[in-house]
């Protein structure tokens, strides 16, 4: 049982971004120069062309090799079915071509593997290879693998919405969607180029089943199945957040960097040890590649914004042991909110080398530069003084002008992958950020405006700087093992990670005590009167534990049971000192410490045939928390059980995958704010909370992603969730009970061929909420609404090409968010476009 949680107070102690684009244009030419005097790698065969991926399918039923191989290559394999039966495979492990991975799989088979006019692949008999092909088809040659074969999963250049092999971020052990027991998205690359996505913010409110929750401009909360998704991975490392000091590196990283984003929907205890019954966002980095590519691009935009970014990756000696990558990016520009601009910086380095044929080291670093200035934190206010909920324009903004929340971020990673004989693997994986917030502003949120004057609203701010740094370990080993005459897998490990916080706002007079009318203060007001001392000192440490096992076990071909559990070790402090001693009556320190948490997990897999797949999982729930309740003291930890089943598909070979998810969340002890309450003897006054018993959650998730037909990519979802405590009363209605996102994109025929044509729609239902503050009853809500938009992608020659995105395209006015401790909202960017040339090497 987790140990008793305790709380002690402590005692005192508009320019055109294009015209600033210098710096990143030279990159651009010093990049081309690069492409243009690159090694003679080209003589080979590109990556890309050979489409080498990872693939771990055991021997066996050789139809069933077949069929995992197609879908994990995502080809399509044509011929006749009955030639598989009976027959035996000696499986694939490692990376291959498809060529090579067919060759492999069908070797001493009597059976080979053709290609046909279409680029499809079709299967015949050995003894047809001696006849000329009537259907102009050309056999496979021999073919000779090399290089290491250890990396999984990466999407780029695979030109496809669908996951493209096995992915870890479930239990570690590689496993496909399909064989993944729980509910699991991928953002690939190639859809993140179409929407021309390059923030968290935006890939996440386009992912299926989440919600993205703004508090303010770039400050956010996402929420899955109803609750916060409290901790993002990099490339599976741990880290945690802490919205309360604004300073979340993670939710500005800039996507230039990344292969791809996966977002698994439910608890994800057995490797993220405490956490909400949400899921967790890894962040998948891109790696060097073993032949020469790279791509440079400019975008131009409304708002005067622009972007530019450069991409080189390839081999570093002859032998290509030694391998590369280096990703630059740079934009600016202004947004859709008045006096509102935004800059950032992105740089990111990785070398991957082959120590030996079985060891893989990567290191790397990434570096980002953000300085957006009017950037509004809170929003603007949500009601009047007579309780009504305010309408401003979309593009109003509670920021002063001259506010600003510079940040930079720090991130060093390394990890080493080794080969153990019997196809065993030892992984060592390090992740460590630094990031550092310096800032100052205000805001016109606090209070409430007359309607007809504007008056009555006080600015909330002030300077300081924030500084974080957290490390993350995980160690594991993972393999094949035989029992009772059948091939299994299993994985152990053990992670760590450390998280702390720092928040030293200064004494900064003539701020907060200020009041302003909200209609025509235009934003301009005087800053701050420093004095250079600090107001107080938030220290916020958290530390984390656990080893964890899992056992996927093969008791028949078509049916799976996945074991597995984590104990965990949990401590945390949070510590506010106010400077001044009259006001060390607000000093408090909260502390935490959770021992020996066992969190289990199970799965079962079962196929119903070559096409869907029924499933079943189960893990419980473990969360400390530090919300308050109206007498001061600190909730217990939450706890509870996930349940979901489900039908997994593989449609059209592999190519199209959907998920019908069913799920249930029984928690107790669930934090809600507790309406019109505060916690005693706090300044700035805390919201307090009240902890509810029994507590449901229940909801499906519907899901389609991959190729419905040649050149026709479509990703699809359906969410529906509510949340009820014991007596069956709704409650956390700011997530939407209903949400569903279309994007599709289709590369016409023909004398067309140039042209690739998209559009999607967001919508999702209201979402509202009820409270009670300064005597006034408030009810806040956002109605139903829906979002459009459109792409367009011309290919000027095979190296260059075009892309215009139009968002918003009916210019929907809504806001992001509602937030329940300030009572503000920040409304969504309007109509826009950006056109984007980018040039590949």
């Amino acid at each position: 049982m987790p140990l008793r949680t305790t709380t002690r107070a402590s005692t005192p102690r508009h320019q055109n971004a294009i015209q600033h684009l210098g710096i990143p244009l030279l990159i651009l030419g010093a990049a081309i120069g690069v492409a243009t005097h690159a090694p003679v790698a080209h003589a080979q065969p590109s990556t890309a062309a050979q489409g080498v991926r990872s693939y771990d399918i055991p021997a066996g039923p050789l139809s069933q090799a077949l069929t995992r191989f197609s879908r994990e290559a995502g080809i399509y394999l044509a011929g006749n079915s009955r030639m598989a039966e009976g027959k035996q495979s000696q499986g694939l492990r490692g990376s291959y071509s498809v060529h090579a991975g067919l060759s492999v799989l069908l070797a001493n088979t009597g059976i080979e593997a053709h290609v046909l006019p279409d680029g499809s692949y079709g299967l015949r008999a050995v003894q047809a290879a001696a006849q000329d092909s009537a259907d102009g088809s050309a056999t496979l040659g021999a073919v000779t693998v090399t290089g290491n074969a250890i990396r999984t999963g990466d999407t780029e250049g695979s030109g496809s919405y669908a996951a493209t092999g096995p992915l870890t971020t479930a239990t570690r052990l590689p496993m496909t969607l399909r064989e993944t027991p729980q509910s699991i998205s991928v953002m690939t690359r190639q859809r993140m180029d179409d929407e021309g996505i390059d923030s968290i913010e935006t890939v996440l409110d386009r992912t299926p089943g989440i919600s993205v929750q703004n508090i303010g401009a770039s400050r956010f909360s996402i929420l899955s199945r109803g609750y916060d998704i409290d901790n993002y991975q990099y490339d599976g490392i741990v880290t945690a957040t802490d919205i309360v000091s604004q300073n979340i590196p993670q939710s500005q990283a800039d996507l230039a960097i990344y292969d791809r984003v996966e977002v698994l929907r439910g608890a994800a205890g057995l490797l993220t040890g405490a956490g909400n019954p949400s899921g967790t966002i890894n962040l998948v980095r891109k790696k060097p590649t073993r032949e020469f590519q790279g791509y440079a691009s400019l975008s131009a935009g409304s708002w005067d914004h622009g972007r530019a970014e450069v991409d080189l990756a390839g081999p570093l000696n002859a032998s290509g042991s030694l391998r590369g990558r280096m990703v630059a990016a740079h934009e600016q520009g202004g947004t859709h909110i008045d006096w509102y601009k935004q800059k950032k910086s992105v740089l990111y380095g990785v070398l991957e080398a082959d120590l030996t044929p079985q060891t893989l080291l990567t290191v790397g670093l990434d570096y980002q530069h953000s300085d957006p200035r009017g950037q509004s934190s809170t929003g603007l206010p949500l009601f009047y003084s007579n309780g009504e909920q305010t309408d401003f324009s979309a593009s109003k903004n509670a920021a002063a002008r001259w506010k600003r929340n510079e940040m930079d971020v720090y991130n060093a990673f390394l990890k080493l992958e080794h080969s153990l004989d019997n196809g065993w693997k030892l992984g060592l994986t390090a992740n460590h950020m630094r990031g550092k917030r310096d800032f100052s502003g205000a805001d016109a949120s606090w209070g409430f405006p007359n309607q007809q004057t504007g008056d009555g609203v006080r600015l909330y701010g002030g300077l300081g700087s924030a500084t974080q740094r957290q490390s993350g370990f995980d160690a594991q080993v993972q393999g094949p093992f035989e029992l009772f005459g059948r091939r299994h897998e299993a994985v152990f490990g053990f992670n760590w990670s450390d998280f702390k916080n720092f928040h030293e706002p200064q004494q900064g007079a003539g701020i907060e005590g200020r009041y302003v009318n909200i209609y025509d203060w235009n934003n301009e007001t005087a800053g701050p009167a420093i004095t250079g001392t600090k107001l107080y000192d938030y220290d916020g440490w958290q530390k984390q534990s656990g080893a964890y096992g899992a056992v996927r076990f093969k008791p028949r071909d078509d049916l799976t049971f996945i074991a597995g559990a984590r104990v965990s070790n949990y401590h945390y402090r949070l510590a506010l000192a106010y400077t001044a001693a009259a006001s060390a009556r607000f000093n408090r320190t909260t502390r935490m410490e959770e021992s020996n948490v066992v969190t289990p997990y199970a799965g079962v897999v079962y196929d119903l045939n070559r096409v869907h797949s029924v499933y079943a999982s189960y893990t419980s729930i473990f969360k400390p928390q530090s919300n308050r309740d109206r007498y001061g003291n600190v909730l217990d930890p939450r706890d509870g059980d996930n349940y979901e089943i489900g039908l997994k598909s593989d449609w059209l070979g592999g190519k199209l995958s959907s998920t019908v998810a069913l799920y249930e969340i029984r928690q107790n002890n669930l934090a809600e704010a507790d309406s019109g309450q505060t916690v005693p003897g706090t300044s700035p006054v805390e919201a307090a909370y009240r902890a509810v018993q029994g507590a449901k959650t229940r909801g499906i998730d519907l899901e389609v992603n991959g190729e419905l037909a040649r050149g026709w990519q479509l990703s699809a979802s359906y969410s529906y969730g509510t949340t009820e405590d014991a007596s069956g009363q709704r409650i956390r209605t700011t997530f939407p009970q209903q949400m569903a996102k279309l994007w599709t994109s289709y590369r016409l025929p023909g004398d067309w061929s140039k042209l690739t044509v998209g559009g999607g729609v967001n919508w999702q239902d209201r979402i509202y909420y009820t409270a009670t503050s300064s005597g006034l009853a408030l009810r806040g809500q956002q109605k139903a609404y829906a979002v459009a938009n459109l792409m367009a992608r011309y290919e000027i020659n095979p190296k260059l090409s075009a892309t215009l995105n139009f968002n918003n395209i009916f210019d929907k006015k809504y806001l992001q968010g509602l937030d329940t401790t300030f009572y503000t909202g920040i409304y969504a960017p309007t109509r826009n476009v950006q056109l984007t040339m980018r040039y590949a090497f």
